[in-house]
């Protein structure tokens, strides 16, 4: 709330308020901070502050407030002169909006179900593993992986330099540490394995030499953007080969929980259908004739299940 109110503070003495004006409008806004208002409807500066993405409100709060608030009232303008148009009221867009309604509180209901059962939905280590160990053959690199040494320096006879102690033999933390004009980002890039497609895609020529050099070869130097580059290839890893278990641990752990997400819910629907069925409160019509099969089948869930995760 007192980011709110700073902002509130902000937004009105930005639009031309003197400074006393603005000190007398500190208590008037606590009570009424209205931003805009088109016939009835009025949006509010927290309103305004709590739909506003928070990076946009840090970027540049006064632009993104002044953003939302033509866009609120534009959309405000159409909404009234769709219902003086009585558009809220043609056959077609009321059953539209009964479908959205029934969507909407489909959603809420599994949402609330699905908080009540948050405390199950972790998922172990050793449960990824398993996952891992019996879908191994069906998860293969659609290309190659490299893993590399990507040195960047301010001036050609660092880079230099520190190619020479790679060279010596000098651990790359220490040359990294030494040189590299971001060193820890340098070391922790330097310990991941990328897709070919995506290793230094800022840098094109850093992405060709890492494509042309062979296993602990370093790259030529070269001048990019004012600063010096080259590269060490330390792995590959072939398409078609398998990925190690740590570059997936963390996608695989959200597979099983979105996994355990749609059974639970799926098993709490299945209950409210038998439930249903044994309070005779469900009532179908054969209309496919008497020699069909009218014998009851599992409950398919696949409409409730596109709802949103």
């Amino acid at each position: 709330m007192k980011t709110v109110n700073n902002l509130v503070l902000l937004f009105f003495c930005g639009i031309g308020l003197s400074i006393v004006g603005c000190q007398q409008q500190e208590t008037a806004t606590q009570s009424n901070n209205h931003l805009a208002k088109v016939g009835t409807e009025t949006l509010t500066i927290e309103e305004a502050v709590a739909q506003i993405p928070d990076h946009m409100i840090k970027n540049d709060s006064l632009s993104s407030i002044y953003t939302f608030r033509e866009d609120w009232v534009q959309r405000q303008l159409i909404l009234q002169e769709a219902r003086r148009l009585n558009i809220d009221q043609n056959e077609e867009i009321q059953h539209r909006l009964e479908r959205m309604q029934q969507e909407v509180l489909i959603q809420g209901l599994k949402d609330y179900v699905l908080a009540e059962y948050e405390q199950n939905l972790q998922i172990t280590d050793e449960e990824a593993r398993n996952y891992y160990q019996a879908h191994k053959n069906q998860l293969v690199l659609n290309e190659q992986y490299v893993r590399y040494r990507h040195m960047s320096t301010s001036t050609h006879s660092a880079a230099q330099s520190a190619r020479q102690d790679l060279l010596r033999g000098i651990e790359w933390p220490e040359v990294a540490r030494m040189y590299a004009n971001n060193p820890e980002a340098s070391i922790q890039e330097s310990e991941k394995f990328w897709p070919i497609s995506m290793a230094l895609v800022e840098y094109n020529i850093m992405n060709t030499m890492l494509q042309r050099i062979g296993i602990s070869e370093i790259s030529p130097i070269q001048r990019v953007n004012g600063e010096y580059h080259f590269v060490q290839l330390m792995e590959t890893r072939p398409e078609g080969g398998h990925p190690d278990l740590d570059w997936l641990i963390g996608q695989i752990k959200e597979w099983l929980r979105l996994e355990k997400r749609r059974r639970h819910f799926n098993s709490y629907v299945k209950n409210l259908y038998l439930n249903a069925q044994s309070n005779n409160e469900i009532e179908t019509t054969n209309v496919l004739g008497t020699n069909s099969n009218s014998e009851p089948t599992e409950l398919d869930t696949v409409g409730l299940q596109q709802t949103n995760d």
